[in-house]
C-alpha cells in the first residue's frame, strides 16, 4: 500500500515553517517594505500565470520560482544593505504564492497544495542558506565572479532537493516508485531548471546594483521562455488527442470492444511505472498501447472480439507489422512503431514497452468476460506462457499492480475500468493514466 508519511511531513513542515514566519514578521514588522512588495508581486504574477491544464512543464511557474529564489538572495538594493531574513522571505513567498494560486484553486487546476509546498519549502532552504551568513559577514569577501558562482551554487543545491521533495510528493500521492520519478525529476533540472537558477541568480545581482527596475527586465526572457513551453504543451496535448481518436478506430469500425486500448494504456503505464521505466518510454508504451490493435483495420474478417493473443504466432505478427506501417503514417516517432511491429515477437527480441503491451493486451482479453475467478485464471495462463511469449518479469509486475488495486483503482480515469486483484501481492502501482499535472495527459 502506498504510505503517505512523506507526504504529510511535507505539508506539515512547509506549513509550519509559514506559519511560524508569519508570526515572526508580524511581531518585528516588514523591513524594507518596497522590495518586499516589489518581489510578492512578482511571485503572484508569476503563480498567477503559470500552466494548470494539460500536459505541460514540470516548473509551472517558472517565473514564481526564479521571483520567490532571488528575493531569498537578496542582500543590497541599489547598493544598500538591506536587513530582512528568513522568516521575511518565507512570509512574503507563501503570501504572494497562495495569492497567486487563488484562480487555480477556485477552478479545481492542478495539484496547487504541493505546489505551495515546494515553493515554501524551496525559498525557506535558500533563505537559511543565504541571509544568516551574508548579514553576519561571511560573503563580505565575495565579489565579482565569485560571488555570482556563490548564488547560482545556492540556487542549484535549491532546485536538486526540490526535486527531491517533488518526487517524494508524487511518490506518496501516487504510489508510483520514488527512484524513477526522482530520475524524471533530475533530468529536467538541466532544462527549464537551469533557466530558474540563472534568472533568480541575476535577477538578485542586479537589484543589488540597480534596484527594482531590475526585476521587470529580467522577468522578459523567463516570459517569453514560459509562453514556448505553453504553445510546446499545447502542440503535444493536440498530438495525444490525435493519438486517441486513432485509437478508437478499431472499436468505431468493430474490429475491438468499447474501451479496450484505453485500458491497455492504462494498465500498461502502471506496469511500466512498476518496473521503472523513464518517462520518455512510457510516453512511447502510452501512444504504443493505444495505437497497438490499429493494424487489425487491414483484415477482411474481424477477429471474434479483437481477441489476437489466441491466434497463430505468425498471424499476429502480420497484424502487428501492418499496425506498425499505420502507426509511420500518422507522424508518430519510429519508436512507437517499432514497439506496435514487435509486439508479437518473441519477447527476448523486444524492447520493454513491447513487452508490457504483449502482456497486458492479452492479460485484458483473457479477463474481459471471464466470471469472479477470470483475473486469477488469467494471470496463471500468463504465468504459463512465460517460457517463450510473455515476459516473467512483466507477468510480475502486473501481479503486483493488480494487487495493489484491491479491485479498484482511484487513478484510472472515468471509462476506463480496471479488473479485480489476483492475490495479495506486495510493492505495485495503481493502474491508471498518468495525472495532467504531472505532464501526462489522462484520456477519457
Amino acid at each position: 500500500m502506498t504510505s503517505r508519511r512523506p507526504l504529510l511531513v511535507l505539508r506539515a513542515a512547509a506549513a509550519l515553517l509559514a506559519a511560524l514566519s508569519l508570526l515572526a514578521t508580524l511581531r518585528t514588522g516588514v523591513e524594507a517594505r518596497p522590495t518586499a512588495l516589489a518581489f510578492g508581486v512578482l511571485v503572484a504574477v508569476g503563480e498567477l500565470i503559470r500552466w494548470s491544464g494539460g500536459p505541460g512543464p514540470r516548473e509551472a511557474a517558472p517565473l514564481g520560482a526564479a521571483g520567490a529564489l532571488s528575493y531569498a538572495l537578496v542582500g543590497e538594493h541599489a547598493g544598500q544593505p538591506t536587513h530582512h531574513g528568513v522568516a521575511q522571505v518565507v512570509s512574503v513567498v507563501a503570501a504572494a504564492a497562495l495569492l497567486g494560486s487563488v484562480p487555480h484553486v477556485a477552478r479545481g487546476q492542478g495539484p496547487v497544495l504541493d505546489h505551495l509546498v515546494r515553493r515554501v519549502l524551496a525559498a525557506g532552504f535558500t533563505a537559511v542558506c543565504f541571509q544568516p551568513l551574508y548579514h553576519r559577514g561571511f560573503f563580505d569577501g565575495w565579489s565579482g565572479p565569485a560571488y555570482a558562482l556563490l548564488l547560482l551554487a545556492l540556487l542549484v543545491m535549491t532546485v536538486l532537493c526540490d526535486a527531491v521533495v517533488a518526487a517524494a510528493l508524487a511518490h506518496s500521492r501516487t504510489g508510483w516508485p520514488f527512484g524513477p520519478l526522482l530520475r524524471d525529476e533530475l533530468r529536467a533540472v538541466p532544462g527549464i531548471g537551469s533557466a530558474v537558477c540563472a534568472t533568480g541568480a541575476v535577477m538578485a545581482l542586479a537589484v543589488a546594483v540597480v534596484g527594482l527596475w531590475a526585476l521587470p527586465v529580467f522577468s522578459v526572457p523567463l516570459l517569453l521562455t514560459q509562453l514556448s513551453l505553453r504553445r510546446c504543451a499545447a502542440v503535444r496535448a493536440t498530438y495525444r488527442q490525435t493519438i486517441a481518436s486513432l485509437a478508437r478506430a478499431t472499436e468505431i469500425a468493430g474490429y475491438t470492444p468499447a474501451g479496450h486500448a484505453h485500458r491497455v494504456a492504462a494498465l500498461g503505464q502502471a506496469v511500466g511505472r512498476d518496473l521503472g521505466l523513464p518517462e520518455a518510454e512510457l510516453t512511447v508504451l502510452e501512444y504504443a498501447s493505444l495505437m497497438h490493435d490499429i493494424g487489425q483495420l487491414s483484415l477482411v474478417d474481424p477477429v471474434p472480439a479483437g481477441a489476437t493473443a489466441d491466434l497463430p504466432a505468425a498471424e499476429q505478427r502480420r497484424i502487428a507489422l501492418l499496425g506498425g506501417a499505420v502507426v509511420r503514417q500518422t507522424g508518430a516517432s519510429a519508436q512507437v512503431a517499432a514497439v506496435v511491429e514487435r509486439q508479437a515477437d518473441p519477447y527476448l527480441e523486444q524492447p520493454a514497452a513491447a513487452r508490457i503491451v504483449r502482456v497486458v493486451n492479452a492479460y485484458e482479453e483473457k479477463v474481459r468476460d471471464a466470471g469472479p475467478g477470470g483475473p486469477l485464471t488469467a494471470l496463471e495462463e500468463l504465468r504459463l506462457g512465460t517460457g517463450g511469449e510473455y515476459a516473467p518479469e512483466v507477468v510480475e509486475a502486473l501481479a503486483r499492480v493488480l494487487g495493489d488495486q484491491g479491485g479498484g483503482a482511484p487513478g484510472v480515469p472515468p471509462g476506463v475500468q480496471p479488473w479485480g486483484s489476483p492475490g495479495q501481492a506486495a510493492g505495485g502501482r495503481r493502474a491508471g493514466l498518468s495525472d495532467p499535472a504531472q505532464g501526462w495527459v489522462t484520456h477519457g
